[in-house]
């Protein structure tokens, strides 16, 4: 197909599409002449990829370029999951300056890890942005006077873990194809803006449920 076709069955403007291909995102297709290129259904296949990384898991175009780099090469799942964990938006600075609540929430959650026993790929410092988040959210808590120790993070953890679980149970069934590695670490980018939906939603659900109407 031309590039309009292809605007036209991915409902992405042909201007995006010309960006995403200066930008790495899509691969070129095939040069029909000085000015004109076929695509295929692979490249459809990608764009898609591309608009959902990019519109529902918010991954800036430069960390999706990594999340798609690296899925084109012969890295291990282990280490592509990685590069997709870590493509997630996130702030660096949330915690603010390293003070007492900050150095409380480090131990804090050091502790938890080692009771869970999770075992990471990379070393716990600020470059482990999650790690990082969760020490934020911890002081933060902590800086308003709300309890936020082990045992109550405790439940969280077990909670995650769980569902960990289920997501690298997709991941696998997902990564026996070439198509399917192209889209394992793109799944667990994906499922972050559905677990934070259904939380809402739970969370509003159980507040009408305790607290709404009889």
């Amino acid at each position: 197909m031309r590039l309009a076709e292809l605007s036209r069955r991915s409902g992405v403007a042909s201007a995006t599409i010309k960006y995403y291909l200066r930008e790495g995102l899509l691969p070129h297709g095939r040069q029909v002449n000085a000015t004109q290129a076929e695509y295929g259904e692979e490249h459809l296949r990608r764009l898609h990829l591309v608009r959902a990384l990019i519109q529902v898991g918010r991954v800036p175009v430069a960390r999706a370029r990594q999340v798609l780099t690296a899925a084109d090469t012969s890295l291990e799942l282990n280490e592509r999951l990685d590069i997709a964990v870590q493509a997630l938006p996130h702030d660096p600075s949330a915690s603010g300056p390293d003070d007492a609540c900050v150095r409380r929430a480090r131990e804090t959650v050091a502790e938890l890890l080692a009771q869970e026993r999770w075992q990471l790929g990379m070393e716990l410092n600020d470059n482990f942005f999650a790690f990082h988040m969760l020490v934020a959210a911890v002081a933060a808590l902590d800086r308003l006077g709300y309890a936020c120790d082990v045992s109550q993070l405790t439940a969280y953890a077990r909670q995650a873990a769980a569902i960990a679980a289920h997501d690298l149970d997709m991941v696998e069934k997902l990564a026996v194809t070439p198509e399917g590695e192209e889209a394992a670490a793109a799944f667990l980018i994906l499922c972050e803006p559905l677990l934070l939906a259904l939380r809402r939603i739970a969370d509003s659900a159980e507040s009408y449920r305790r607290f709404g109407p009889a």
